[in-house]
Formats: structure tokens, sequence, C-alpha cells
């Protein structure tokens, strides 16, 4: 007995010392490892830790609105509902994402996939109209959240949508003044952080939330008024005259502001994926085209001005038909003129006699004249896109050359290059920048900013542009080409233009042409400058027949509501309809 005691006694120190050692060895491990979790590796899971709790939710301000001039609204802004789902709340996957389906008329399969997601929250379909948010709000699903957001939309529909384009349905500016101006329109973007349990979901802390600030508005220079007005009256010729397209620009050449820029075909901004991508953009701005006759202006111009020429000098046409080296030049139709007068060579729109011109003043000052006008580079509008059209240095030019670039062929000019061109001539000869936005508001309607009429520089001499308005008059009177311009009670000072199109294969088209006119009134005191182009019309062609009647329903029925009074019966005045709806 007394031999066992020692044997027990020594077992139970071994095992003593042994679950000792153990339990030591394992604060030893868990306190090595707590100092790595704390020092070493403590920042990296703080972290991770927050990244699984907290969570940043963004908020946008709302995107600000496009007026007109007249302060009515051309874009806005709308509360919509968007909905979204938490994938970790949802239980039953299948079922939610059957009922979703059946609800927004989405794909099974997409739903079920967005469901099994890992991410914390998916959103499931954006902007929904209201009979879908209530379709899916008496379903009470788990786990599915309906957010308000904006929606951009545009209470006239096509009117200028070329001009204001459209935002995506994240509010970022695509077109037109939308995305020239994005960083001034949309909402400045708040993002807060805040803790969010095991399923994602939000826990309100009670901490005063950061002020959402909204956008900035826009007040453009365009008149829904005037621009309705050219829509409609564009639209008309273009059925008429069964023509591809066309537009037609209104400008105030007093200060260089746009006040109606009308394309056609139109298309609905609202729903703009269901229309082509051609018919999106200003093609006022961005497009070129060779002008044709309407060129024969400011070659009028440049020889009048450096002196060379008078109104009264004179022209032998050579009857129609004038060889330059190996290529011959054609008056237009059966016209075959012999002595003009500079004037004349205007008013009956000779080919020849603007060649004779630019024969005798030379091509350097055709081309100091016409890059002058601002041919061949940027008007510098505020809107991206803008192209410089295309005029080459003087000094590459052949005999030929010269002789087309002075009747509008082997030049290229936006349509917004040629309406600021005339209103330098309507000014008395100032050309003015052209501007679409006339100011920036504060979400509150103070005032950021104001466009101010700016002169880019002076192009013709006054007196040279006196002699031009009085040439240019004559061009709508009897024998000119564009009497389908003339205007009862006012006088009216512009130009025809046809142009033949080039071909895919760089070689003049037969049968397509551009047809235009382009001018301004009154003649004494101008107050707007009209252009219209028609792109192939299908049944004539000559701008003086196709597209001078739309100029003349344009300038009609705008001084008529700008209350411009006949210049021969100074005691009429018309009374405009202010408060006209826009359809």
């Amino acid at each position: 007995m007394k031999s066992e005691k020692p044997v027990i006694e020594r077992n139970i120190r071994i095992r003593t010392l042994f679950y000792g050692l153990s339990f030591s060895s394992l604060f030893l491990i868990i306190g090595f490892k707590l100092v790595c979790l704390q020092v070493f590796e403590g920042s990296r899971l703080s972290e991770v830790a927050a990244n699984q709790y907290e969570r940043t939710f963004k908020s946008t301000g709302k995107r600000g609105t496009i007026f007109d001039k007249n302060l009515r609204e051309m874009a806005i802004s709308i509360d919509v509902t968007s909905i979204a789902v938490h994938p970790a709340q949802v239980k039953d996957k299948k079922k939610t994402a059957r009922l979703l389906s059946k609800a927004l008329g989405k794909n099974f399969n997409t739903l079920y996939r967005s469901l099994q997601s890992e991410k914390p929250f998916v959103w499931i379909k954006r902007q929904v109209n209201p009979t879908e948010e209530g379709k899916v709000r008496k379903l009470g699903l788990e786990g599915v959240v309906f957010k308000s957001e904006y929606s951009r939309f545009y209470p006239n529909r096509s009117l200028a949508s070329q001009v204001i384009g459209f935002s995506g349905i994240d509010g970022h500016g695509l077109e037109g003044v939308e995305f020239s101006y994005d960083d001034q329109l949309k909402g400045q973007v708040i993002r807060q952080t805040a803790l969010t349990d095991a399923l994602g979901r939000r826990i309100d802390t009670g901490e005063k939330k950061e002020i959402v600030i909204d956008g900035n508005n826009i007040v453009l220079t365009l008149d829904s008024t005037i621009q309705y007005i050219s829509e409609k009256a564009l639209g008309k010729v273009i059925e008429e005259f069964g023509a591809k397209s066309g537009l037609a620009v209104v400008m105030n050449p007093l200060t260089g502001a746009l006040l109606a820029v009308a394309h056609w075909p139109q298309f609905n901004p609202n729903a703009y994926r269901e229309y082509d991508r051609s018919l999106w953009r200003n093609r006022v701005i961005t497009d070129s085209y060779e002008p044709g006759s309407t060129m024969k202006v400011f070659c009028a111009a440049a020889a009048i001005d450096s002196d060379v020429c008078t109104p009264d000098s004179i022209f032998f046409c050579e009857n129609g038909k004038y060889k330059i080296g190996p290529n011959v030049v054609h008056d237009a139709g059966s016209h075959s003129f012999g002595w003009l007068s500079l004037l004349e060579i205007i008013k009956y729109s000779s080919n020849i006699g603007a060649v004779k011109i630019e024969e005798l003043i030379g091509p350097k000052v055709l081309y100091e004249g016409l890059s002058g006008f601002g041919f061949g580079q940027k008007t510098g509008i505020d809107c991206v896109g803008e192209t410089p059209g295309s005029l080459t240095h003087y000094r590459k030019w052949t005999r030929i050359d010269a002789g087309t670039i002075s009747f509008g062929q082997g030049i290229s000019a936006s349509p917004l290059q040629l309406i600021s061109a005339i209103s330098a001539i309507a000014n008395n000869g100032v050309m003015m920048k052209p501007y679409l936005v006339q100011a920036v508001t504060d979400p509150s309607g103070g005032l950021i900013k104001n466009t101010v009429p700016s002169p880019i520089r002076r192009v013709v001499s006054e007196k040279t542009a006196k002699e031009l308005k009085k040439i240019l008059a004559t061009v709508s009177e009897e024998g000119g080409t564009g009497t389908n311009a003339a205007l009862e009670g006012y006088r009216v000072c512009g130009k025809t233009g046809t142009a033949q199109k080039i071909g895919k294969d760089g070689m003049y088209a037969r049968g397509k042409y551009m047809s235009s006119f382009i001018g301004f009134v009154p003649a004494d005191k101008p107050a707007i400058s009209i252009l219209v182009v028609l792109d192939e019309p299908g049944k004539r062609y000559y701008g003086g027949t196709v597209a001078a009647p739309a100029f003349r329903e344009i300038a009609h029925e705008t001084l008529d509501y700008l209350n411009i009074p006949p210049e021969n019966k100074p005691d009429i005045y018309t009374v405009a309809l202010k408060d006209e709806i826009i359809h």
C-alpha cells in the first residue's frame, strides 16, 4: 500500500504538469495570435469589418431645368420610382424571380441570376411606370425595395429635340445642350456612409443627413413659338417637295442669338432609343455641305469691299458657257447671259458672272474675304461638336478651283457659318458670335452667368454692307431667283442656293441637290436672319422654288409674332399670340 501512493502522486503531478503546459501553450498561441491580429493586421481587419457592416449610399440632386428665352420649360426632371433588391434578404429566390418577371415583363433567368448575386444591393428595374410599381408593391416581396429617383421629361416632345438633346437613365447628358452643359445641369452627388446589419439593411443612427444640392438651370436663346413656326414651315415644304431631310435657322443678326434651330425629320427625346442615331445630332452645328450659289453673296462682298468693283461694274457672262482650261462652267438651266452688272449677277445667280468677279479680284482677295466671314473656321458657339467646314488656302487653288469656289463648289460650310455670315451683312458689316444659351441660374433662380452679345470682327465696311443690302433686295423682286421669298409689306434681302451633292465616289451625283434660301428682313432694319436648307428634294430642286416658300412663311409669322410692323405701312401693327400653345 505504501508503494502505490508515491506512484499515484507522481502520475497526478505528471498530468497536472501536462495540462498546465497544454493550457499555457494555448494561451501563448492565443496571445500571439491576438498580437498579430491587433498589431500587424489590425488596420486590414478593421477595413474588412467596415466593408461588411458599413455601406456607402449615394444621393444625387435633381437635374436642372432647361428653359426657352421666355422661361417656358423645355426639359424638366420628375420624380419616379426604381425597384431594387437585397439578395441576402430573399429566401425563396425562384418564387420571387417568377413573380417579378410577371409583374415587370422581364426575363425570369435574368432576374433569378440577379437574386443569386453576392452583392448587397442589385437594381431590378430603373424608373418603372406607376402600373408596374403598383403591381410589385402589392406582392409584398421580402428583400425588394423601392428607391426614389429623377427621370428626365421633355414636355414639348420633338420641339427643338436636336438642340436640347437628352440625358440617360443615370442622369448624364448624352446629346445637345444636355451634353454640352452637363456639368451645370447635373445635381451634386453626395455620398453617405451608414451601418447595415447582416442582411444588408440600413441602420438609422439618428445622424443628421447632408443636404443634396440640385443642378443649375439653363435659359436658352430659343423662342418656343418661333421654333414651332420654323418646324411647321419646314415640315410643310419637305412634304410638298419630297425632300430627304431639311433644316431651318432663325437668328437675331444684331446679337448672334439663335431664336430657332429646326430639323426634319424630328425625334422624341422621351423615347430617343426608338429613333436612328443619325437623327440625334444638331446638324446645324455639326454638319457641313457645299453651299452653292449662296456663296456668291460673299464673293460680291469681297469684290466691293476691296474697292475693285461696284454694284454697277459690268461683266461679260459668255452667253451661258465659259471654258476654263479643259473645264466648262455653265449657268443654271437654259440661261445664257451676255453683259451683266455685279448686281444682276447676284439677282439672276450667274455662275459665270461669279467666276468673272473672282478673276478680276484674284484668289487672294476672295480667300481673305471668305475667311473674314468665318468660312473654314469654327464660330466658337457654346456647344460641342462644331465643324469648321472646309476652305483650303488660296495658294493651293488651281484656276478652276478659284472659279468654282466663287459660286459655292469646292468649299463646305455649316448652316451656322452661313447664317452668321449673312447676319454680319444685316448688322452693317459686324459679325456677332452666335450663341444658344442666354443664362445659367442656380436652383432658386439666381443668376450665375449671363451671355452678353459679343462682336467677333468687322468683316466689311458699313458702306459695303449697305450696298450688299441693296443688291440682295433685288433677288426677291421681279426677275430675281428668289421671288417666292417676297413678303408683302417688307423688303426681303436674300439669296438662293442650289448645290449638286457629292456622291460616295467623290463625283457630283446626278439628280441630288442641296437647295437653300438665306436672307434677312426687314431690309433696312433687319430683325431676323433665316436660312432654309432642303436635302435632296425630289420633285423640284431650285432653292428659289423649294426653300424660298419656307423662308417666306417663317419670316411672315415671326415678324407678326414679334410685332414688327410692315416697312411701308408703319401705322399698322399686328398682335402676336404670345401664349400660343406648343403642340
